[in-house]
């Protein structure tokens, strides 16, 4: 079975990745591919949460670091390991690859189990937060790749 994008089947289904041990998901919907990191080239004058582009199968893909992107401390880049991984994304015909600590697994998260984001903590963090999922003893923190994306 060919996996559409809109498909029912996968409203619900979240792409999970890891940044400083805590659980992220984006909606499958939005995700082309997961890809090992690899070197990029960078980009004068770019934010700095863009890393740079990469050369995927031909086309040119801008590259965010998650990290920075979300305020959280960053990595250095020589301690890129082997799980860390670049996830394809798409949205509003944007390719942009964002890079995680690592990426564990598709999950399928019902909606009653997804609560609405709290009103306090950082205002630069929580506007990127569609929600919160619960699964077993865990808690998915389920980003808003739209308002993620938006360019300032």
């Amino acid at each position: 079975m060919a996996l559409e994008v809109g498909d029912k089947n996968l409203e619900n289904k979240y792409v999970l990745f890891k940044l400083d041990n805590e659980d992220y998901g984006l909606n499958i919907n939005n995700v082309l591919s997961i890809e090992k990191f690899q070197n990029y080239t960078r980009v004068p004058n770019a934010p700095e949460y863009v890393t740079g582009v990469i050369n995927l199968r031909g086309e040119v893909i801008p590259i965010l670091d998650l990290r920075k992107k979300l305020s959280l401390e960053s990595k250095p880049s020589d301690q890129s390991d082997q799980n860390s991984r670049i996830i394809i994304t798409s949205s509003n015909n944007m390719i942009i690859g964002l890079t995680v600590d690592s990426s564990s697994e598709v999950l399928e998260i019902k909606k009653e189990n997804i609560d609405k984001p709290s009103a306090a903590g950082e205002k630069n963090f929580d506007e990127y937060i569609k929600g919160v999922g619960k699964d077993k003893e865990r808690l998915i923190i389920i980003l808003d790749l739209e308002k993620l994306l938006a360019i300032e």
